[in-house]
């Protein structure tokens, strides 16, 4: 059993990997988890899904021409929960509640804040998700559709989420935000739907996959791939790849965190009676706390979402040229995900985009753990 300061640092870490609250945490913003159905959608390799739902969730007063709307788009594993509680008795708010809500940066007093599931979101199995993808029901099988389900891509993520804003009659959205795959989405929507952005703040993210990162996603998906119970994605009557998907997610952990974060928090051994030195099964610190955080948040996961996640993130390619949009474009200087001279480099791509940076021992996680650094910096943005 993890002692209290390993749970800690698990929380830490896998703030990318699992939707867990920001630091600062807010009080009494409540928010009620909506579901949006479309009879079909048409993906953009031009295969149809029948019944496709994504959940989401908003905050704030739609404006009486519908004009400040602020659409909040998460990172690869996470959710809509991006703000508030589902409970006032809920641990933690959502990830990035230290700049949405009454007051802040994304001030809910001004702006309609609406955050949406992506498709083949992670969670599948969480309470509060709504997303279709491999683990959902084809309704021409009434089977869970597998492997069998169609490639989606960033740009799909895009297009249902317009569908969503369209089906509320909002015509133009004041802003698009998001951190890591969020920012992905956020460049998409100003490259793709221009007449339907006002401006873009793009955390922790380029517009699309380097040939680099690419491969590191391949290795985020292949542990899953070398369990035998993943068996080709047929697993849904069966014992699912839990140990395949825990694996994955522990890769995942520490590549989106920093060797300063293992330095600061996790030297030493796992238990103090078991030096690793002594025997193969004794842990180093760091190893107990990456395998307990993963291995609890494989539980609420499914293996076969998280590899069309991949794959989504791996076709990203917006064309920064393409976006006019004001942009607000945030890294971090240690990020070994999204790499700062790739994010700088974008930046000077985009006509008058301003940059800043989030500075932290987390690397990667900086755009979600430290966010509140830039909260000034936001607030001004899209007060212009």
């Amino acid at each position: 059993m993890m002692s209290r300061s390993h749970a800690a640092a698990a929380t830490v870490v896998f703030a990318l990997a699992l939707p867990l609250g920001a630091a600062a945490q807010t009080g009494d913003l409540i928010v009620e988890k909506k579901t949006f159905e479309m009879p079909s959608y048409t993906t953009a390799g031009g295969v149809t899904i029948k019944n496709v739902k994504i959940g989401w969730e908003a905050a704030g007063t739609l404006n009486a021409d519908k004009s400040n709307a602020i659409l909040v788009t998460h990172f690869f594993s996470g959710t809509s929960h991006a703000f508030g509680k589902y409970a006032t008795s809920d641990a933690v708010p959502g990830y990035w509640d230290a700049i949405i809500g009454p007051g802040k940066a994304i001030d809910t007093n001004k702006y309609y804040a609406i955050s949406s599931d992506t498709l083949v979101n992670l969670n599948a199995k969480a309470p509060n998700v709504v997303t279709t993808g491999p683990a959902s029901i084809n309704p021409d099988t009434g089977k869970p559709y597998g492997m069998r389900f169609p490639v989606v891509s960033i740009k799909d993520f895009v297009n249902v989420q317009r569908a969503l804003i369209e089906s509320l009659g909002i015509k133009k959205l004041d802003a698009v935000v998001g951190a890591s795959m969020g920012a992905l989405q956020a460049y998409e929507w100003a490259a793709s739907h221009p007449d339907m952005v006002g401006r873009i703040v793009a955390v922790i993210g380029t517009p699309g996959a380097d040939p680099y990162l690419i491969g590191w996603l391949d290795i985020w998906a292949e542990p899953i791939r070398l369990d035998p119970k993943w068996n080709n994605g047929d697993y849904y009557d069966k014992e699912p790849p839990l140990a395949g998907l825990a694996a994955a997610l522990k890769i995942i952990t520490l590549h989106a965190n920093h060797w300063e974060w293992a330095a600061k928090t996790q030297a030493g051994a796992a238990d103090a009676g078991k030096d690793p030195g002594q025997a193969l099964d004794n842990k180093f610190k760091i190893q107990a706390t990456l395998d307990t955080a993963a291995a609890a948040r494989a539980k609420t996961a499914d293996a076969n979402h998280l590899l069309y996640l991949v794959k989504a993130n791996q076709l990203a390619s917006a064309d920064p040229s393409k976006i006019k949009a004001p942009a607000l474009v945030l890294y971090s200087p240690t990020d070994v995900v999204f790499y700062a001279p790739f994010v700088e480099e974008v930046a000077k791509r985009i006509a008058g985009a301003e940059t800043g940076t989030i500075t932290g021992p987390n690397g990667h996680l900086n755009g979600v753990l430290a966010i509140a650094q830039a909260a000034d910096k936001i607030s001004a943005f899209l007060a212009r």
